[in-house]
């Protein structure tokens, strides 16, 4: 039985089930101690890496994942989930309590109770995401969207900044609504 068989891990590939994702899991030859360490592993971007946190928005917990090359604009969390309250990350205590996982190798599902979730909008810049899976040696390739479906998660502009420097994100595909290209039944037009 390999590390990929645990039961933590079997948690997360059965997330991965249940929303229709490969749950196809990397076993690493060694822990991943961080993010950085995770790219460099997996011969990937370090904003690659989607690292999950659990923060408190006041008696709200609620998970963040931003890219490994980013870090999470606290105040900004509340607004972006429609919260309000004091925002603290979660203690590694609660993060076990509410996850079952440590906080330093949190996955992005396969826990024991479902909470709200905000993605960071940087990870658009990669087609194949990197994400712990259950244990610091397992390790998840996935997309955006399949994030988004596995956690329920929006994703928001403005919760995280590069760490270094500005990074580039593609932009959002406008539709009609916003252009200002469709016609309002019952408006005047001059």
């Amino acid at each position: 039985m390999g590390i990929s068989d645990t039961k933590p891990v079997e948690n997360v590939r059965q997330a991965l089930r249940d929303a229709g994702l490969d749950d196809q899991v990397a076993e690493l030859d060694e822990p991943a101690e961080g993010a950085a360490v995770l790219a460099r592993m997996m011969d990937a971007a370090g904003g690659a890496v989607a690292v999950a946190r659990i923060y408190a928005i006041g008696k709200q917990m609620v998970l963040v994942i931003a890219a490994g090359d980013h870090a999470v604009v606290e105040e900004n969390l509340g607004p972006a989930l429609f919260l309000q309250g004091d925002v603290r990350e979660a203690t590694d205590a609660e993060v076990r309590g509410l996850t079952g996982y440590t906080a330093d190798c949190l996955p992005p599902a396969g826990w024991r109770h479902e909470i709200p979730a905000v993605l960071d909008r940087s990870l658009k810049r990669f087609e194949t995401l990197i994400a712990f899976a259950g244990d610091p040696q397992c390790a998840v390739s996935i997309t955006l969207d399949g994030l988004k479906r596995l956690t329920g998660g929006i994703v928001s502009w403005n919760i995280a900044k590069p760490l270094e420097g500005e990074v580039e994100v593609p932009g959002l595909a406008r539709n009609k609504t916003f252009t200002g290209e469709r016609d309002v039944p019952g408006a005047d037009s001059e």
